[in-house]
């Protein structure tokens, strides 16, 4: 009977657990949850035992894996994977899966909502602006970002979107102007969104030389990684362009910095937000537990990643 742990920091919500719950019932495998852990040590110690594991934000390192002697699987209930070790993953034979596409209404959602947040002046009582008029820049056109493209076309934005692995007749076909430069993002967006991975290309990629191209008072939008972003760029931003705002579902490392000065043209999430919904919570889960079903019972390896 294989034996599955479902790893979370941040937990499933109830409904999800329940369902997950009846995923592996059905399938009559073993299985056990940690939550709401503080000590990696008990996640070396609950992951020695087990043939697959679901993770949400939790970091599978090479010490996991190397605890992990009878793992088989990991996936990821979420679209991004940048906290595996896929390297080591591979070395050891873990195949490594997310879950595309589960997540991506909350995050859209999130996305617009902290726009509106923002240009609302935070809801400070006095007047603020409006999102109907302005251009929004997509930097990836993958899942979330054709959603976000889809909710502020309703609300009266003017779309653009830059992705060199996206065929720009797909964005035309959802009335999106494709851009052809990284450059063009900035020079054209009253608000900037992003929708890249965490990755030795993207990496503080977000830096002065494309901040600096925004016009004044743009809006840059993070539901991506904070890792994609140049924190002394982004003070720097804050410093010299006088209107420029950030909003973001990670908070950078340098906040209280930024907060010193520049307090009323920021709003962080307190931890990251994008998926904490009960729905994303619930579409993640059972697409997680389907997929390691699918792999351990069939060899299905359509979400590989690794």
């Amino acid at each position: 009977m294989p034996k599955v742990l479902i790893a979370t920091e941040k937990p499933f919500a109830a409904e999800a657990a329940a369902k997950i719950k009846a995923e592996f019932e059905a399938a009559k495998y073993d299985y056990k949850f940690l939550e709401s852990y503080t000590d990696p040590s008990a996640f070396h110690e609950a992951v020695a035992d087990v043939d697959a594991l679901i993770i949400r934000s939790d970091k599978v390192t090479e010490e996991v894996l190397n605890a992990a002697k009878k793992l088989k699987i990991v996936v990821r209930a979420g679209a991004g994977y940048d906290n595996v070790d896929l390297k080591s993953a591979t070395v050891h034979d873990v195949v490594v899966m997310n879950t595309p596409g589960q997540n991506s209404n909350a995050v859209a959602e999130l996305a617009i909502g902290m726009m509106i947040y923002l240009t609302r002046g935070k809801f400070n009582g006095k007047s603020g602006g409006e999102l109907a008029g302005k251009k929004l820049v997509l930097f990836g056109y993958g899942h979330i970002a054709r959603l976000v493209a889809r909710m502020a076309q309703g609300i009266g934005m003017e779309i653009f979107a830059y992705d060199p692995y996206i065929s720009a007749d797909i964005m035309t076909k959802d009335k999106v102007k494709p851009l052809t430069k990284i450059e063009d993002i900035f020079k054209t967006g009253d608000y900037v969104s992003l929708h890249i991975p965490a990755n030795s290309e993207t990496k503080k990629s977000i830096n002065w030389d494309l901040l600096s191209l925004l016009p004044e008072g743009a809006t840059l939008v993070n539901t991506a990684r904070k890792e994609v972003i140049d924190e002394d760029g982004l003070l720097k931003a804050f410093a010299e362009k006088k209107g420029f705002r950030y909003v973001s579902d990670v908070a950078p490392d340098n906040l209280d910095k930024i907060n010193e000065q520049f307090a009323d043209r920021i709003f962080c999430t307190p931890k990251k937000m994008g998926a904490q919904t009960a729905e994303a919570n619930v579409n993640a889960g059972i697409a997680a537990a389907k997929q390691i079903i699918g792999y351990l019972e069939k060899g299905d390896k359509t979400f590989k990643v690794n």
